[in-house]
C-alpha cells in the first residue's frame, strides 16, 4: 500500500465551522501518535461553495498543534501567512471561522466548549475584535497546558475562568509596524509565533479579575452560534438540565430529544450537542428560520 501524504476533507458542513476544525485537530492528534507527521498530514483541503472562510487560528507548541478562532469574513491565509512561514512543520488548523461578527460576548461561551475534548499543548489564536485599534489590551493566557492569544474584550475570559490552572499575561510588546485595523495579522499572529518558538514577549502578569468579562455570568441563556444547517448553539451547558426541561424561545416552548432522529421531521427540539452545550434544532429543517432566532437571541427555561 502506498504511503498517504495528505488528507483532503470534502464535506457538506457549510463553511469552516467547529465540526471541520475539531476533525482536523483530532486527526492531527491521532496521526502524530503514529508517526504520520513525516508524511505531511497537515495539507488539508476543504472544498466548500457555500461560505467565505473566517479567521480562527491556533498553533501547536513545539511538536504539537495550533488552532485558530475568529469571526466571519477574514481568511486564515491573510491573518496567518507571514508569521508562520518560518515554522513550516507547525500544523495550523482552521478550528472555527464563522463566529458571529463583532460579538466576543457570545464567542466567549463557545470557546471553552470547543476546547474541552481537544488535544493539549495547542495554541488558540482568537480574533473577534470589534475594538481593533482602540485601547483594549492584547492577552496571552496559559490555561491547562494550552495558550490563548487574543484581545482583552471578554473573548478569553471564560476559557481562563473555567481552567483548573490559568495565568493571564497582558502583552506589552508591539511590532515596529502595526496597522490600525488588522491586529490579527500584525499583533496577535506574531505573539502566537513567538510563543510557539518558546519565546515570551514583553508582558505583565495580571489578575483574572482584571479581565474584561470577569463579571459575566458563568453560563449564557442566549444563542451564541448558528451553523450552516441553521442549528442554534446556546451558552447553556446541558449537564445542568434535566431531559424533561422545556425551553421558551420567542412565543414557543420546545422539549428535548436525544438527537435528530428521535424527533419527528420538521419538529423543533433541544438536545445536548457534541460540545456539551444546549443546542436548538429542527429535524431536517432550519431552526434559525423556524424559530426566528439569530445569535444573541435570548432563550429561557420554562419554570
Amino acid at each position: 500500500m502506498q504511503t498517504i501524504e495528505r488528507i483532503a476533507l470534502v464535506t457538506d458542513f457549510g463553511g469552516t465551522g467547529p465540526y471541520v476544525g475539531q476533525m482536523k485537530l483530532r486527526l492531527s492528534q491521532l496521526l502524530s501518535r503514529k508517526g504520520g507527521a513525516k508524511a505531511h498530514p497537515w495539507a488539508f483541503a476543504l472544498r466548500n461553495r457555500n461560505r467565505n472562510r473566517n479567521m480562527a487560528m491556533s498553533r501547536f507548541l513545539p511538536g504539537r498543534r495550533l488552532a485558530a478562532v475568529a469571526q466571519g469574513g477574514s481568511s486564515l491565509d491573510r491573518i496567518g501567512g507571514r508569521p508562520w512561514r518560518h515554522l513550516p512543520r507547525l500544523p495550523v488548523i482552521d478550528l472555527v471561522s464563522d463566529l458571529a461578527p463583532f460579538r466576543p460576548d457570545l464567542a466567549a461561551y463557545l470557546l471553552p466548549a470547543l476546547v474541552r475534548d481537544m488535544p493539549a499543548r495547542t495554541l488558540y489564536l482568537c480574533v473577534v475584535d470589534p475594538g481593533v485599534g482602540g485601547a483594549r489590551a492584547a492577552l496571552a493566557v496559559e490555561a491547562d497546558g494550552n495558550w490563548y492569544v487574543g484581545p482583552d474584550n471578554g473573548l478569553l475570559a471564560l476559557a481562563a475562568r473555567r481552567a483548573r490552572r490559568a495565568r493571564v499575561l497582558r502583552v506589552d510588546w508591539r511590532p515596529e509596524r502595526l496597522s490600525n485595523s488588522f491586529h490579527g495579522r500584525d499583533l496577535f499572529a506574531p505573539i502566537a509565533a513567538m510563543l510557539c518558538e518558546g519565546r515570551l514577549p514583553a508582558c505583565t502578569e495580571i489578575d483574572q479579575g482584571a479581565l474584561i468579562g470577569s463579571d459575566w455570568p458563568h453560563e449564557l441563556a442566549k444563542v451564541i452560534y448558528a451553523d450552516g444547517y441553521g442549528n442554534l448553539i446556546t451558552g447553556l451547558r446541558a449537564c445542568g438540565l434535566d431531559r424533561g426541561t422545556r425551553l421558551r424561545v420567542g412565543e414557543r416552548e420546545i422539549a428535548s430529544a436525544r438527537t435528530f432522529c428521535a424527533a419527528p421531521t420538521g419538529q423543533a427540539f433541544w438536545y445536548e450537542n457534541s460540545f456539551g452545550l444546549v443546542e436548538l434544532a429542527v429535524n431536517q429543517g432550519h431552526a434559525g428560520r423556524v424559530l426566528g432566532l439569530d445569535p444573541g437571541a435570548p432563550v429561557a427555561l420554562v419554570p
